[in-house]
């Protein structure tokens, strides 16, 4: 599909918090903390680590909001149609991913100018998805029949459709150096592994109850999973594929994100808040109580800025020297 312009509809940001230090007794500080009304119900979220500008879907109104921290302020929203829910960025192919889950497609967007590039089927389901960049690969996994989708970035069409060993899935996580993808499966408290050299799954990992999202530490292959039926995050060895521990935190988890460069995981399984593990150690190493019930969250990966979303208030948040 060639690229057009798609309408957009105006929105200004109210910064409803400055920049101040919020503490947690006992816990981690945050010199900058800062929250930006988007409106409605903001639901993913992702961080072009070349831009810093933070891309936010809303599924009931059908769009996509660009938040830049540099103003903090809303620079643009786009509509996307339909009901987005998750996104990603290939920031050296200049691309946006934002998965329909209800029309079992991906929309891709071009990151310096918001245009539509394509619409790629992904299969019924798509809702989760994770960027390759070395091998400009997308993937999106089914929510609802558990189908894998490899997307060629490039071409912007579907390389392959591959059945799940489970019925759905609700997070995905990519290590790109080793060419596997795992797929959170909540019906079965596992993590399935997808291996890119072979296309099949190759193994199934049990973790905590109800895993929802993945995140993979690239150069040690550590894979973090976030578990919202039970106030763990589970860490799993990729040479072993086994749980090689758990890390107690103050309530369930449904998102995380890992700092590449630091091996650090954020996740919204704090009081209210954030929660920081050194992924090195495997411990609790900070919390972060934001007064909220924390949605997603991503990481700038130059910045260390964490981003995470409000969706009961309509409202972002970006820490930064967490």
């Amino acid at each position: 599909m060639g690229a057009r312009r798609l309408r957009r509809r105006t929105l200004f940001a109210l910064v409803t918090a400055g920049f101040g230090t919020l503490v947690l007794p006992g816990a981690a500080r945050a010199e900058g903390v800062r929250s930006i009304d988007v409106g409605g119900s903001p639901g993913g979220i992702a961080v072009n680590p070349v831009t810093g500008l933070a891309y936010v879907t809303d599924a009931e109104a059908g769009t996509v909001a660009v938040v830049d921290p540099r103003s903090a302020s809303v620079a643009d929203v786009i509509d996307v149609g339909g009901e987005p829910g998750d996104v990603a960025i290939d920031p050296k192919a200049g691309r946006v991913y934002v998965a329909n889950p209800p029309a079992g497609t991906v929309v891709v967007l071009d990151t310096r100018t918001h245009d539509l590039v394509s619409v790629i089927g992904a299969g019924a389901g798509a809702s989760a998805l994770a960027v390759d960049e070395s091998a400009d690969r997308v993937y999106a996994a089914s929510g609802t029949t558990g189908t894998l989708a490899v997307l060629d970035g490039v071409s912007c069409t579907l390389a392959a459709l591959v059945p799940g060993p489970k019925p759905g899935f609700a997070g995905i996580g990519v290590d790109p150096g080793r060419k596997l993808a795992y797929c959170a499966s909540p019906a079965t408290d596992s993590v399935e592994v997808f291996s890119a050299d072979s296309g099949t799954f190759v193994a199934s990992v049990k973790v905590g109850r109800s895993p929802t999202d993945v995140a993979v530490h690239h150069a040690s292959g550590t894979v973090y999973v976030a578990n919202s039926g039970i106030h763990h995050m589970s860490i799993v060895d990729s040479a072993t594929r086994t749980e090689r521990k758990t890390v107690l935190l103050r309530s369930e988890s449904s998102a995380l994100a890992v700092h590449q460069g630091s091996n650090t995981v954020y996740t919204n399984g704090g009081q209210n808040g954030l929660t920081r593990v050194d992924g090195t150690a495997g411990t609790l190493s900070g919390e972060l109580s934001l007064g909220v019930n924390p949605g997603d969250v991503a990481v700038d990966q130059r910045a260390r800025t964490v981003w995470v979303t409000d969706p009961l208030h309509g409202r972002v948040f970006f820490v930064r020297d967490f």
